[in-house]
């Protein structure tokens, strides 16, 4: 990936944040290019939204050099402001009014915004069109939020936990919209607590633990070759347990049932399974290995 400041999205070099004593971030280095879906993983208090209020502005770094669609967010025009769509973590109060008022309103602000009914369809709002915004499920409000992140047409979009309160139907749908937006040139940065999620839409995944990225790698090789060893687990005759981490498992199962048949089981051990970890458990270990949150 180019990380230069003319092509990326977000250029970021040794970002910290300190509230007195505590340092929130430690020194985070992070680039994602154009067009790129980067997901920033971290459990809660790991500094996911403190990140991204500083990339967008609303939050002062205590260091760090910064460059956000090459500006830096607190010294940007106001012409810098409509280049960016944000979808924060709360949903907002959105009045007496519809999501088509919503849309439209929100529309105006933007020098070449989307269709209005071009957004309600890509959220699928389309039937609650002229439901007031207060009689909207919380899954259809947290879909209001997007549509009113991504109305301005953004070079950038930030999606702080976008599909909370989503059924799993429209979060396929909401992550069929995200490649389209991706599609056109847009960069994305996602924080999700759905590992699927991340592993779905992301070309690159960052783990934020103790205020620093941890590793970063795209969803398949994030921990590196040995976090993806598979594990062999069985339980013995005693009924104890066992698990064994082998870039052979073909070889530790036919160890394992030659053994059992030498002492009686011709089945083979109890419980006896191959497993591949999958992007939680690499994303779980990584968090564990590196200690509780600051």
């Amino acid at each position: 990936m180019n990380s230069t400041l003319s092509s990326a999205a977000v250029s970021v070099r040794g970002l910290t944040k300190q509230y007195g004593s505590r340092r929130v971030l430690d020194g985070v280095d992070l680039d994602i290019a154009r067009g790129e879906t980067y997901a920033l993983l971290g459990p809660n208090g790991a500094g996911k939204s403190t990140a991204i209020e500083v990339l967008e502005g609303v939050r002062r770094a205590t260091s760090g050099d910064i460059s956000v669609l090459g500006e830096h967010p607190l010294s940007a025009p106001r012409a810098w402001k409509s280049r960016i769509g944000i979808v924060a973590q709360s949903t907002g109060d959105a009045g007496p009014y519809t999501p088509r008022e919503l849309i439209a309103h929100f529309a105006t602000l933007y020098p070449n915004p989307r269709g209005v009914d071009e957004v309600l369809d890509l959220v699928g709002l389309t039937e609650q069109a002229k439901t007031r915004a207060t009689k909207l499920s919380g899954g259809q409000q947290r879909r209001l939020d997007v549509a009113l992140g991504i109305i301005g047409r953004p070079e950038l979009v930030f999606l702080d936990e976008p599909t909370t309160g989503f059924d799993p139907e429209a979060r396929r749908h909401f992550w069929a919209m995200l490649d389209g937006l991706t599609g056109e040139g847009a960069a994305v940065l996602l924080t999700t607590h759905y590992l699927d999620e991340a592993e779905y839409l992301a070309d690159r995944v960052g783990v934020l633990s103790g205020g620093r990225i941890v590793a970063e790698a795209t969803p398949e090789l994030l921990g590196g070759a040995e976090a993806r060893t598979p594990v062999v687990s069985w339980r013995d005759a005693a009924g104890v347990r066992h698990e064994e981490r082998t870039a052979v498992p073909g070889v530790v199962v036919e160890r394992l049932m030659h053994e059992a048949r030498e002492i009686g089981i011709p089945t083979g051990p109890a419980e006896l399974e191959v497993r591949r970890p999958a992007l939680e458990d690499i994303y779980l270990n990584l968090i564990g290995a590196n200690g509780a949150e600051r």
